[in-house]
């Protein structure tokens, strides 16, 4: 009987990105345009005059005050690469983003490419724990879009096979060019309909992409979920997250909700909702730090309140995954069926 693939790599990154107990309360940090916009805004300039400095100093200060308190971080390679990565803690996980955010708008939908000169290869060899890729993604795009969009996550899917790291896949709904609503903001969308959130996450559940951990958005906008009070709109609701669940369920991926910018009241509602579906924690950005950031440029009234209020809001999100959440433990199962010296090194291909 042959051994089936062990992907050592794969489990360990994950391990590296999860608590011992199993669960994943994470800190992203490699948003780009949000951060130029609020850093231009308090400078008086336009985003895409915000220098590197500047950029590099709040992610700093991000890791500097919450990097303790996360199981991991996800770093984007231009500012928070070289702003942190020796300021975060040895027990942290790090997550690398492999995605540009200069993604092209077309009028039939949105095409993501990678960081220039950055590779699978290069987050392995640089220490990374993960590789995380953002997908836009609507079922409704124009077919090469979609094609586009697919071929894209597949190729990225294999070459993280090749390099046995985990593959972290976010998926995001859209506004067309067309919408009246149309916005190229890191935002939840405004015409977001839960039935796209679902056919995204359905579509690149297929083993084909090789998703080790789905980054996902609330199927219906986190800031208007309704109080969980046994409500037809709750038990409503909460029939989507359970949709989602029971796809990733059924796929054996483990899954983690993202923020949205939502505040962090919202965020703890968003996930109430994802852990009574099965969701395994939580990768989070704006709700845990966007408010402390708004007394930028004095960066030390920013980190007072990352103290206080980010590691507070941290510690509720832990409590309740801790609680509710699913933990994920990595299948070492293949190791049973070893009888001889050597089994081990000629399985792990």
């Amino acid at each position: 009987m042959t051994t089936p693939p062990l992907h050592l790599g794969k489990k360990w990154g994950m391990r590296r990105m999860a608590t011992p107990r199993g669960h994943f309360t994470m800190v992203a940090l490699d948003q780009r345009p949000p951060i130029a916009q609020l850093i231009g805004a308090r400078r008086g300039i336009a985003p895409a005059d915000v220098s590197f400095a500047d950029m590099v100093a709040v992610k700093r200060t991000l890791v500097d005050t919450l990097g303790a308190h996360a199981s991991a971080m996800l770093f984007d390679p231009n500012y928070a690469f070289p702003a942190a990565l020796q300021k975060l803690p040895a027990h942290t996980g790090l997550v690398v983003t492999l995605e540009d955010h200069r993604f092209r708008d077309t009028p039939g939908g949105r095409l993501s490419h990678s960081i220039d000169d950055w590779s699978v290869e290069k987050i392995k060899r640089a220490g990374g724990d993960g590789v995380k890729v953002l997908a836009w993604y609507r079922p409704d795009a124009e077919p090469d879009v979609l094609a586009h969009q697919q071929d894209y996550v597949r190729k990225i899917g294999e070459e993280c096979r090749q390099w046995d790291i985990p593959l972290v896949l976010e998926l995001l709904v859209y506004p067309f060019p067309r919408s009246e609503r149309h916005t190229v903001d890191y935002i939840e969308s405004p015409e977001k309909m839960p039935e796209l959130v679902i056919e995204s996450v359905r579509e690149f559940a297929k083993p084909k992409y090789g998703v080790d951990l789905f980054k996902l958005e609330s199927p219906l906008p986190g800031a208007t979920l309704p109080a969980r009070d046994g409500s037809a709109a709750q038990q409503a609701a909460q029939g989507w997250f359970d949709q989602m669940g029971a796809i990733c369920k059924s796929a054996g991926i483990p899954w983690v909700m993202l923020s949205a910018g939502v505040t962090p009241p919202q965020f703890l509602r968003v996930m109430e909702y994802a852990y009574a579906a099965g969701a395994h924690g939580f990768l989070a950005g704006r709700a845990v730090w966007w408010q402390a950031l708004q007394h930028f440029p004095d960066l030390e009234r920013c980190a007072e309140q990352l103290r206080r209020e980010g590691s507070a809001t941290l510690a509720d999100l832990e409590a309740l995954t801790l609680r509710a959440g699913s933990a994920w433990q990595a299948d070492y199962s293949a190791f049973d069926a070893m009888t001889a010296e050597g089994e081990l090194c000629a399985a792990y291909a």
